[in-house]
């Protein structure tokens, strides 16, 4: 890591605004589009009425919000006031709306007016907020759902746009707040320096050629040669596969395009990435993989994809079969799957192209990356041994208000503090990693541990599965019982004993399904990560009838 320059969002993104041409698109939002000049204004003077109304460095706010330029260019008015960013699942009901906000002991409220009534009805249970904003997904400056709140078009164009006067620090933080798979969500604190850091420290750049940029002066020269290019972010903003995508692009200059729909439209993948020109998607594995190979199988020439040249993924499993259909249909593009975590960057890549590409949760593990037991022993490379994948170097600092569970996530070992989120895996003698899935969502079967996901994998592999998600149900024999939840591709019909001898020709006997339930649609939120509670409850009350 370049010690000597000190890395602040805040200064980069007024540097941005003083290097790159005025009229270059910065977001894109169905028919909006935000020019770099006009996010450099406005996120200006966001900034300056936060402070006005009495925001104090490093203030929490809430980001209640679906896609929209709105999101991002509030991220960059964050920066440059030195406030914390708060995501908000935009799914969350009262209950949840109401932890996160004062869990995170935010001040500022901003959200979508579509959740207008949600947060109404919250609002005196948040004795924390000294203010609420509210966005209008029609950019209007004088509409307002309720009465109590400021609007956030009145805010972003009063001002004359000036680049404020602020000393900023590197340990202004980012929070991103992460569900995870046991409690209640948990917010992840990034110092800007260190995730500038984990999010690559401007090497991905073109210009840069794999090198870590030494301080703003060159990450500017590379922008002023190598304008960025498009990408489109398909996933929620709110997610971190989705904001870490999205400022890695951002900060080099580039375009962030979103979509105007809040679920998944393929087809419009598609016609936007044509229109926009776009080089880059992200996506969150088979759950938006998949359906976007359907409709190019059933419109195939239909767009012209020749700008297209990656699709970058995280979070979710994402097939070999997949992406060696998608390659089918835009032979130049590189399938690029990362392996991270909202607790940790980097952990390992696989890519695919025409040329070929790596099986299914098997990644190339990254730099300064480990494998340890649970008693933090390290595993030794072809052993076979199953440990948790772990990253040293730019970290989180931890999360917040929760010294027992940082402990636990970020320890010390020999001297070195690594992140340690929870991923089980084994690594071969020549580093490549084999994901096995999040140890909290492990089923213990007759005293062998099963993983989920490389269930799952097996069985989305037959052509009669659209997705699966695998839990276990108490079973007085077994202990826990694999069980299957599948939603299957159209016209298909469920065949258990067929889905069982698949899984065995792939997997130990063991790992097959006891039982096989049928779902309509899959339980995944937004950015494709799997409900397991909601699947495992559905499955419980399917196999009680």
């Amino acid at each position: 890591m370049t010690k000597s320059y000190q890395w602040n969002l805040g200064n980069v993104f007024d540097a941005l605004g003083e290097t790159i041409s005025p009229n270059q698109h910065a977001l894109i939002h169905d028919k909006r589009i935000i020019t770099w000049q006009q996010l450099t204004e406005r996120s200006n003077n966001l900034a300056k009425a936060l402070i006005e109304r009495g925001a104090q460095a490093q203030d929490k706010v809430a980001f209640y919000l679906a896609n929209g330029t709105e999101y991002l260019e509030l991220v960059v008015a964050c920066y440059k006031a030195r406030l914390v960013h708060v995501n908000v699942n935009f799914r969350y009901l009262e209950d949840e709306l109401h932890y996160i906000i004062d869990n995170s002991d935010a001040r500022f409220v901003f959200y979508s007016t579509q959740f207008a009534d949600r947060l109404a009805s919250i609002k005196k249970r948040c004795d924390k907020v000294s203010l609420f904003i509210e966005v209008n997904e029609h950019s209007k400056a004088d509409v307002l759902v309720n009465a109590f709140a400021e609007n956030y078009e009145t805010l972003a164009n009063s001002g004359d746009g000036s680049k404020l006067i602020i000393e900023r620090s590197p340990q202004d933080l980012t929070f991103i707040y992460t569900g995870g798979t046991t409690g209640m969500p948990k917010g992840v604190m990034w110092e800007q320096h260190n995730m500038w850091h984990a999010l690559g420290a401007g090497k991905n750049h073109p210009c840069a050629k794999g090198k870590i940029l030494a301080d703003i002066d060159e990450l500017m020269s590379c922008v002023k040669n190598f304008p960025g290019a498009a990408q489109m972010i398909a996933c929620p903003l709110m997610h971190g596969t989705g904001f870490f995508a999205a400022m890695t692009s951002l900060t080099g200059g580039g375009t962030i395009v979103t979509m105007p729909v809040q679920g998944l439209d393929p087809e419009l993948i598609w016609e936007t990435t044509q229109k926009r020109k776009v080089k880059s998607i992200v996506i969150v594995g088979d759950a938006f993989a998949k359906p976007m190979l359907d409709v190019l199988d059933k419109n195939p020439g239909r767009w012209k994809l020749d700008s297209l040249r990656t699709i970058v993924s995280s979070g979710v499993m994402w097939s070999l079969e997949t992406k060696q259909g998608l390659l089918k249909h835009i032979p130049q593009l590189m399938c690029v799957d990362t392996f991270g975590s909202s607790e940790a960057i980097g952990f390992g890549t696989s890519v695919a192209s025409v040329d070929g590409g790596v099986k299914t949760a098997r990644f190339t593990i990254g730099e300064n990356c480990k494998v340890f037991t649970e008693d933090h022993r390290e595993v030794e490379p072809g052993s076979d041994e199953k440990g948790f994948i772990a990253r040293s170097g730019p970290i989180p600092s931890g999360y917040y208000k929760d010294p027992v569970k940082s402990e636990k996530t970020f320890p010390v070992i020999n001297g070195v503090r690594y992140s340690i989120p929870g991923d089980w895996c084994t690594v071969d003698k020549d580093g490549v990693i084999h994901l096995l899935g999040r140890g909290s969502a492990c089923i213990n079967t007759a005293g062998e541990k099963v993983y989920p996901e490389e269930v799952e994998e097996a069985l989305k592999s037959h052509p009669s599965v659209h997705d699966a998600l695998v839990v276990g149900l108490p079973d007085e024999k077994w202990g826990m019982a694999v069980t299957a939840v599948i939603e299957l591709r159209e016209n298909a019909i469920l065949q258990q004993d067929v889905l069982h001898q698949h899984v065995k020709k792939i997997l130990a006997a063991y790992k097959a399904p006891k039982n096989y339930v049928v779902v309509e649609k899959m339980f995944r939120a937004t950015n494709g990560k799997a409900d397991y509670k909601s699947a495992k409850a559905f499955a419980e009350k399917s196999l009680s009838k």
